[in-house]
C-alpha cells in the first residue's frame, strides 16, 4: 500500500514479496556495520523478519518502516519509516538506502517526507533517532532534519553505544 510520495520517491508498506531486496539490504556491509547483523541469511528468514517486523508494526500502530522506491522505474532503493522500540520513550525514524544509491539525496528526501507524515497525519508530538557514533552521514542527515543530539548511551540489548536524537514536532 502506498503511504507517501515525493518528487522522486514512493514509500509503501513492505510485504513478504520484498524479501529478496530486504535480504540483500540487511546483509550489506554498511548495514551490518552501522545497524547490526540481524542474522538473516535466507529468503525464508527475510520473509519472516518482514512479517514479524514492519508488517506486524504497521498492523499494530498504523506506521512502520516502508520500502523506498524510485517513482520513475519502481527500483527498490532502501527502507525508511517509523519504529516504536521498547528501549526509547518515543517513536524513532529509521532509514537505510542501498549503497549503490548513496549520494543522490534519496535518504533525505524519504526521511523528510516521513517527518512530515509523523507531524501531520500521524499527529506525533516528537520523534527520536538513534545512530552509530561513527556514522557521519547519518549524523549529518539527522541534523539536516532538525534533530537535536540528546546523549550517547548504551541502549538495553544493544552491543555498542548509540547517539540519541530528538525532534519536537
Amino acid at each position: 500500500m502506498l503511504i507517501l510520495e515525493t518528487e522522486r520517491l514512493q514509500l509503501r508498506t513492505v510485504s513478504p514479496d520484498d524479501a529478496p531486496f530486504y535480504l540483500e539490504l540487511v546483509n550489506e556491509p554498511s548495514w551490518i556495520r552501522f545497524i547490526g547483523d540481524r542474522g538473516i541469511r535466507t529468503l525464508d528468514a527475510a520473509r519472516a523478519a518482514i512479517l514479524d517486523g514492519p508488517v506486524a508494526m504497521y498492523e499494530r500502530l498504523g506506521y512502520s518502516l516502508y520500502l523506498v522506491q524510485r517513482r520513475s522505474d519502481g527500483a527498490a532503493l532502501g527502507m525508511c519509516g517509523l519504529i516504536k522500540r521498547d528501549v526509547l520513550p518515543d517513536t524513532d525514524i529509521g532509514y537505510a538506502i542501498s549503497p549503490r544509491y548513496w549520494g543522490q539525496g534519496y535518504a533525505y528526501e524519504a526521511a523528510a517526507a516521513v517527518v512530515a507524515h509523523a507531524r501531520g497525519p500521524l499527529g506525533l508530538a516528537r520523534l527520536m533517532a538513534i545512530t552509530s557514533p561513527d556514522n557521519a552521514a547519518s549524523i549529518q542527515l539527522l541534523g539536516k532534519l532538525g534533530m537535536q543530539f540528546v546523549e550517547r548511551t548504551q541502549l538495553q540489548g544493544w552491543d555498542a553505544a548509540s547517539n540519541v536524537y530528538r525532534l519536537e514536532l
